[in-house]
């Protein structure tokens, strides 16, 4: 007997072996979803094969080494999108940017420009993901999206995330050291929260570009807070540590679609520094620390 599969049932993720990816599988495979997991050293067997792959999530990219990576981020950001774009059979495609492309715009609205300076080293990740989302809009196609993420925190966060690096120097030193002022702020959204949004974009989305994000900045005033008050670590600031200061991301599409997103860094935090024991999770954690 045949099986028919819906079409709003079929997922692929790539980048399935990373934070988001990994998280994603997960969220689908729980909700009964027929999930193609396809890691980086997967893809070529996929190009190949040409089997139909339903509402495909793109997780790939590089964030932290992409300054000794230049070549390599190139491709992961705008080669391997264009092949995915060319190659791939697919019912929707999103590809995962970052709202740090918004570092030098006026706005934070999805429509608002975005400049860049290539001259600048730091700008290479914005300028590849530009031209990756340059891609995925040329064309008529409405299925084709973009949702750019804030910081994704979770318990299984990459300890090259600046929370990620807090957590791990805290449990190795039982302090902490901030290299940004404690005025420094930036948008925070739990991975909770990503598994359940990605999905709905990619099969329900009316507009080709999200902000995926939590709509408000936790300062690093507040998170040291957290830390000395839950985990007892000792925290400070490097003197001159200079001030980064991130415009509030506007979620206002993302919202009127798909709901407010329920992440709250500074509740979430105990359970993101828990050290041996139990800990009673905040309602935005809570599905994801099981």
């Amino acid at each position: 007997m045949r099986i028919t599969v819906s079409a709003d049932n079929q997922f692929t993720i790539l980048g399935a072996s990373g934070f988001i990816g990994s998280a994603l599988v997960a969220s689908l495979t729980s909700q009964d979803r027929v999930v193609h997991a396809v890691t980086r050293a997967a893809l070529p067997g996929l190009f190949a094969t040409r089997r139909p792959a339903g509402h495909v999530i793109a997780c790939f990219g590089l964030t932290g080494d992409f300054r000794s990576r230049p070549l390599d981020t190139a491709d992961a950001h705008v080669g391997l999108v264009a092949r995915c774009l060319a190659e791939l059979r697919f019912d929707s495609f999103l590809l995962l940017s970052s709202t740090r492309l918004y570092a030098r715009a006026g706005a934070t609205h999805e429509e608002a420009a975005l400049p860049v300076l290539p001259a600048d080293p730091s700008d290479l990740y914005n300028v590849t993901k530009l031209a990756g989302e340059a891609l995925c809009l040329a064309g008529p196609r409405h299925e084709i999206r973009v949702a750019r993420l804030s910081n994704v925190y979770g318990i299984d966060m990459p300890a090259a995330t600046f929370l990620g690096q807090i957590r791990r120097e805290g449990r190795g030193f039982g302090s902490v050291v901030f290299r940004q002022s404690a005025g420094s702020a930036k948008d925070y959204i739990g991975i909770a929260s990503v598994v359940r949004l990605l999905p709905a974009i990619a099969t329900a989305g009316r507009q080709r570009i999200y902000n995926v994000a939590a709509g408000t900045n936790t300062t690093h005033a507040t998170i040291a807070n957290c830390l000395q008050e839950v985990a007892g670590w000792r925290t400070g600031f490097a003197p001159d540590a200079p001030t980064l200061l991130n415009r509030p991301i506007d979620t206002s599409r993302l919202t009127a679609e798909f709901g407010a997103t329920d992440s709250d860094l500074a509740a979430d935090l105990p359970t993101l520094l828990a050290l041996e024991q139990e800990c009673q999770c905040s309602p935005s954690m809570k599905h994801m620390a099981a």
